[in-house]
């Protein structure tokens, strides 16, 4: 029933909405409750009474009480939680409402990493399980990677996350309940009242309760995740997070597999985030038989779009966000991602480490894509995946939500600028332009 009411309300918005263009302008605080909320916090504010604390002690004491655990396992998650709020209290900017939800998000993966910890103390076995050849998908964003994650997630033999279940992870959904169970309708509720907060995300990049997720949930609970910069520009975080050990943070990311697989068993898994870009060493290290697929775009399409969209939750979050100050510290924290993916391909010796997709051939030939990333690995599209996959992208609503329009020179963005700064990366793997 969810599916299909979710599927009535898209139709029905379509209508309306297609012809809209959206850009983060449209975001922002402005319902006058919320502008209520920020204007009492403020006014705490000034006798010394903070809504939303950013004290890593009480954050932790919070998570301990909601959950009555105390195991947070490997203690080197601390690191992160002191950078990310020292970095958030002193350069996020974020208003009362802002420095509220943030506090609920890092709260949130707390509560998530206490409870897998304790999960698999009480099931030892579920440490037994294989993560195999899982497929990994890591190009930047708005680089066709959610359409990409879609189409594998059409494989009947693969697993992906979704989003509800990287919200609560703990207890796993099981096989009899997994259709029906309560957390599905909780977290489309929370898409829902996000959507009424931020209006233009659902133009911007798609969104659902049952829809495969990203990893960076999952990066949370190490507290190493570039999801948390999207609700702030914390500098001093991402630079941190740059040199920080992902170890430890693909032991978590392992771990929580193993937990969804020991109670709905896969025969693989198709994840996906551009962080992976990131950490390429530690996540090879940890799954040596991944199957990896590097998706490419002109970055001059690309940076503008991914700071337009981080502008509408700053807009959201945060007192008076420059959108200059996001075009350069999203063009910045892109471009680091991809220097570490080229001097990680420099090194190989091995040319087929990963396959690589431009995102034209993707558009063009979605079905034909996904044929030519399994061929390269050694595998057959099978028929029912190739069926499933060509359903899917006819039923596929085309802009239903409206559509995200940007400019870059008012994020402070030019092409000769980008085209300087990513020169190695567009001549390396031959993206062509898209002037």
């Amino acid at each position: 029933m969810l599916a299909l009411s979710q599927r009535a309300n898209a139709a029905t918005l379509a209508g309306a909405m297609a012809a809209r263009e959206f850009t983060f302008h449209d975001a922002g605080i402005t319902s006058p409750p919320l502008r209520a909320f920020n204007a009492l916090g403020a006014g705490l504010a000034r006798v010394g009474i903070e809504i939303g604390s950013l004290d890593p002690e009480r954050v932790l004491a919070a998570a301990r009480r909601a959950t009555g655990l105390e195991d947070f396992g490997d203690p080197s998650f601390r690191e992160g939680l002191d950078a990310l709020l020292a970095s958030a209290a002193r350069e996020g900017g974020l208003s009362s409402f802002g420095r509220f939800a943030f506090a609920g998000i890092v709260g949130g993966a707390l509560k998530n990493r206490l409870r897998v910890i304790d999960y698999a103390k009480r099931n030892p076995d579920v440490r037994k399980e294989k993560i195999a050849r899982p497929w990994i998908v890591l190009g930047l964003p708005r680089t066709g990677t959610t359409l990409l994650s879609f189409l594998m997630d059409q494989d009947p033999m693969v697993r992906s996350l979704r989003d509800w279940e990287t919200r609560e992870l703990i207890p796993p959904p099981g096989l009899a309940g997994y259709a029906e169970d309560p957390r599905i309708a909780q977290a489309a509720k929370q898409n829902e009242q996000l959507h009424k907060l931020i209006p233009p995300l659902p133009a911007m990049h798609p969104m659902g309760a049952t829809l495969a997720t990203e990893c960076v949930g999952l990066f949370a609970l190490d507290l190493k995740s570039l999801m948390f910069s999207t609700q702030a520009i914390m500098p001093a975080y991402g630079r941190w997070l740059e040199g920080a050990d992902a170890r430890p943070l693909y032991a978590m990311h392992e771990l929580v597999l193993q937990i969804l697989q020991s109670a709905l068993p896969t025969e693989t898994w198709a994840l996906k985030t551009p962080q992976h870009l990131w950490h390429l060493e530690a996540l090879r290290e940890r799954y040596p038989d991944a199957r990896l697929i590097w998706t490419h775009r002109d970055p001059a399409a690309v940076v503008p779009s991914v700071a337009s969209l981080n502008m509408a939750f700053y807009r959201t979050w945060c007192r008076d966000p420059d959108p200059r100050v996001a075009g350069d510290h999203w063009n910045r924290t892109l471009r680091y991602g991809v220097e570490r993916g080229l001097r990680y391909d420099a090194a190989q010796s091995d040319r087929g480490w990963c396959c690589h997709v431009q995102y034209a051939e993707l558009m063009k030939d979605p079905v034909g894509s996904v044929r030519r990333i399994y061929a390269h690995f050694g595998d057959e599209v099978s028929p029912l995946h190739a069926r499933r996959m060509e359903r899917w992208m006819q039923d596929r609503p085309q802009q239903a939500f409206g559509r995200h329009v940007y400019r870059a020179e008012e994020l402070g963005l030019s092409r000769a600028q980008i085209d300087a700064d990513y020169a190695e990366y567009r001549a390396r793997f031959a993206v062509p332009s898209e002037a």
